[in-house]
């Protein structure tokens, strides 16, 4: 069920918050989803607090030819409107961009679960200066599953992250 994480990451993410690891499953699939489809594999997925899921979604900028359509954004998308998103979880492949993490400030996430940030760290240490609980798992799997598409499609990943 846990997929390629570490037994040490596992660990440390499931001391924290005990349903990490299956909440990543979720969003791992939307990642191979995207994948298949000839997109970005990064997928995410919204949870309610007590690990309900709300919503998921994919990194579609391929797909769709739009560039606002990121994994986070997408499976916030799906959620549609919410009284409220601080008690909510916003789980991710990839440790949230720029783009996301203002998402994810606007709206007052309190906890996002990020799969990896071996590939990129985008604004993981800024969410952490506001309080926002940031727990990486360093999924193997994620990790993998990015950089092997980095090696294949660089020019597609700097596009995706603003880079030239």
């Amino acid at each position: 069920m846990h997929g390629s994480l570490s037994k040490e990451a596992l660990t440390a993410g499931e001391s924290i918050f005990p349903n990490a690891a299956r909440m990543l499953e979720q969003a791992l699939a939307e990642a191979r989803a995207g994948l298949a489809e000839s997109g970005i594999p990064i997928g995410a997925a919204i949870y309610n607090s007590s690990g309900g899921l709300i919503a998921s979604g994919r990194n579609r900028r391929v797909q769709n030819g739009d560039p606002s359509l990121h994994a986070e954004t997408d499976a916030f998308r799906n959620a549609g409107r919410q009284r409220t998103y601080h008690d909510l979880i916003l789980v991710t492949t990839l440790a949230p961009c720029w783009y996301c993490s203002g998402l994810v400030r606007q709206f007052g996430f309190r906890i996002v679960i990020v799969g990896e940030s071996r590939n990129f760290q985008g604004g993981v240490d800024w969410l952490r200066s506001f309080g926002v609980s940031v727990i990486d798992l360093d999924s193997g799997e994620c990790a993998s599953l990015l950089a092997d598409y980095i090696r294949e499609y660089p020019e597609i990943w700097n596009e995706d992250i603003g880079a030239e």
